[in-house]
């Protein structure tokens, strides 16, 4: 499903340099992706998601590969193959819960927004808590309940792939385990491969495979 091949990434005007040889996910896989700060986490993700390109090496996501696709037909893959948690959540606070989580649907005309996919945005929303929350806009939600709704997000287009960096870094330990357990199970619903990153031990019962970004690099980087 995923496979990154002698991918050299450097940010402009930066020391930054992620050297990676070879990653793979296969389809349906559940891979957690670790290491200390600064080896390229983030970055890899940004890589797998087409948010950035490498300077050299590939990058492919099912049939497609993403490092040689124009911006627009790359966005287009993003919205409508992939779920993306972010660490900063990125919802847009003019828009209130509801609208945030079917914010896929509302910006691709690619995606159809029906009767079956609102019932399933409502079931995720229940599942992870927010219900309650529907009407409210991001300034009047903490950050977990943020995080929440970023969650929902991810989920409701059943994506072939779902991206997560770090998507219990705001959550107390209860909310954490039903959020990683949330994301695997949807992904296994939908057939769909899940990578999340993570710093916390805790949360890496249950997944088919862990990886150690640092021993995949030719030299250590910052993310």
């Amino acid at each position: 499903m995923v496979h990154c091949e002698d991918v050299r990434f450097q940010y402009s005007g930066e020391s930054f340099a992620l050297r990676l040889a070879d990653f793979s996910a296969k389809r349906e896989e559940t891979v957690a992706i670790i290491g200390p700060s600064g080896c390229g986490k983030t970055t890899l993700l940004r890589l797998i998601s087409g948010i950035l390109t490498p300077q050299a090496g590939s990058v492919r996501v099912g049939e497609e590969t993403l490092s040689t696709l124009p911006m627009a037909a790359r966005q287009r893959f993003r919205i409508t193959r992939i779920g993306l948690v972010f660490q900063e959540f990125e919802l847009l606070d003019y828009l209130t819960t509801w609208e945030n989580v079917l914010l896929p649907y509302r910006i691709s005309d690619a995606l159809e927004l029906n009767d079956s996919v609102k019932e399933h945005a409502e079931a995720l929303m229940r599942e992870t808590g927010i219900t309650s929350l529907r009407d409210r806009f991001p300034g009047e939600l903490s950050q977990g309940e943020r995080q929440r709704v970023a969650l929902c997000r991810a989920l409701v287009a059943k994506p072939a792939l779902i991206l997560a960096d770090e998507p219990t870094g705001s959550l107390d330990p209860e909310n954490q385990a039903k959020s990683v357990a949330l994301l695997r199970e949807q992904a296994r619903a939908a057939g769909a491969t899940l990578i999340m990153v993570t710093h916390d031990p805790e949360v890496l019962d249950g997944f088919d495979r862990v990886v150690k970004l640092p021993d995949l690099l030719e030299r250590r980087a910052d993310s």
